[in-house]
């Protein structure tokens, strides 16, 4: 049985979109400790789940959580060990957001008993998800590629210098990915003159580290986006400008793009053209 707070939609096709942060939902538990309801809330992956909207079409199995990446951040380590040694990075229950202010009030920051219910409860649920649905496909394929969907502002100076192309493709250095996959991610962003990068500041979470077996038929790779793409970046974000709203015209051009970036991720399993 589904938790309320995952969603999953399951697809023939020998894909699997995983958005991991555009949920918001905060439950009341955590939210009684919070400093601040809209900091908490403002590093999500806004509408990336809508950007995405075509790959339903593409008949993607697409598994999504409603819950705030504060609540429980899907694409750490568990353990607690760096994905990124050497730069800032949010934990596995986030205690700052990404400018660096701190998402508790003072006391109220969850402890090793409260981190370890919510791995419990959030984070084991959405990695079992993945693992069920790569299992259920691989049965119907020799080769299913899992693509991580992200988003994130352009200029964020405590976690990278200076402005991010638009596309930021991440395959952990080639581990978790055959490097003919990445080669047809990186054609239509490179076509698109907007500006890309392979394996720069994302490399590639936890999600793509896990899942990604190259040599099992699993090709997982992540895509993090420049929100700018899609939607107005304030330079300062305020709860009065930000999230500014999703607009489909503006989106269009760039969700173009992203389906025939999908595209290429079915091309590459083998899988016939969609309609």
């Amino acid at each position: 049985m589904v938790a309320r707070w995952l969603t999953v939609r399951q697809g023939a096709a020998p894909l699997i979109l995983s958005l991991p942060h555009t949920g918001t939902d905060i439950p009341d538990g955590v939210a009684s400790g919070l400093s601040d309801p809209w900091l908490a809330r403002r590093d999500a992956d806004w509408w990336v789940d809508r950007l995405y909207a075509f790959a339903a079409d593409q008949d993607a199995t697409i598994v999504r959580t409603s819950l705030s990446r504060t609540v429980i951040d899907l694409n750490r380590d568990p353990s607690g060990a760096s994905l990124y040694p050497g730069a800032a990075v949010t934990e596995l229950c986030p205690t700052m957001t990404f400018d660096g202010e701190q998402l508790y009030k003072p006391g109220a920051a969850p402890g090793a008993e409260e981190i370890a219910r919510r791995r419990a409860r959030y984070f084991e649920p959405y990695h079992d998800a993945l693992k069920a649905e790569i299992g259920r496909l691989r049965a119907l394929h020799a080769h299913v590629v899992l693509y991580d969907a992200h988003s994130i502002r352009s200029r964020i100076p405590r976690l990278f210098d200076g402005e991010l192309p638009q596309f930021n493709i991440g395959t952990n250095d080639s581990a978790s990915c055959d490097p003919a996959l990445t080669a047809s991610v990186v054609a239509p962003c490179k076509a698109s003159d907007l500006g890309h990068v392979v394996n720069g500041r994302f490399k590639g979470g936890f999600i793509t580290r896990k899942h990604g077996e190259p040599a099992g038929g699993v090709h997982a790779i992540q895509m993090e986006l420049a929100c700018r793409g899609y939607m107005d970046e304030p330079e300062n974000p305020t709860p009065s400008n930000w999230p500014t709203p999703f607009d489909p015209v503006r989106a269009a051009p760039l969700a173009a793009i992203l389906k025939s970036v999908l595209s290429a991720c079915l091309a590459f399993a083998g899988a016939p053209n969609p309609p």
